[in-house]
C-alpha cells in the first residue's frame, strides 16, 4: 500500500511540474505549502500577497495558527487559504515557484489547514 501511495504522489508531482491541471490523487484532498527552501523575501511577499486576497485571521496573535511564529510557517498557513480558496488549481499554488503542492495534511495541534 505504501508503494501504491509512493507511486500515486510521484505521478502527481510530475503532473503539477508539467502543468496539469491535477488537484487531487486517487479522490486525496492537496494542499498548498512554501517550498523550505524559499528565502525570507519571498515568504513575506506570498504572506501579504494571499492575506490582501482571502481572510488570514486564523494567523493572528492567539489565533490556532499563530504558532510556531515562523515566517515558512505563516506563509504556508495563508498560501494554503488562498490556494484551497481558489478551487485548489496547481496555478494558485505556485507563488514565484515557492509554493509546494502536498497530498500529507499539513495541520498540527489546533491549526486546521482546510
Amino acid at each position: 500500500m505504501a508503494k501504491l501511495a509512493a507511486l500515486l504522489f510521484l505521478i502527481f508531482f510530475s503532473l503539477t511540474l508539467s502543468g496539469g491541471n491535477l488537484i487531487m490523487v486517487n479522490g486525496q484532498k492537496t494542499w498548498c505549502v512554501a517550498k523550505p527552501s524559499s528565502d525570507q523575501a519571498t515568504l513575506l511577499s506570498n504572506i501579504n500577497y494571499a492575506c490582501s486576497q482571502v481572510d488570514c485571521r486564523i494567523l493572528q496573535h492567539g489565533c490556532p495558527c499563530s504558532t510556531p511564529n515562523s515566517l515558512i510557517n505563516r506563509a504556508s498557513v495563508a498560501m494554503n487559504l488562498y490556494y484551497q480558496s481558489r478551487g485548489r488549481n496547481h496555478w494558485n499554488c505556485d507563488f514565484r515557484a515557492s509554493g509546494l503542492i502536498v497530498v500529507t495534511d499539513p495541520s498540527y495541534d489546533n491549526c486546521i489547514y482546510a
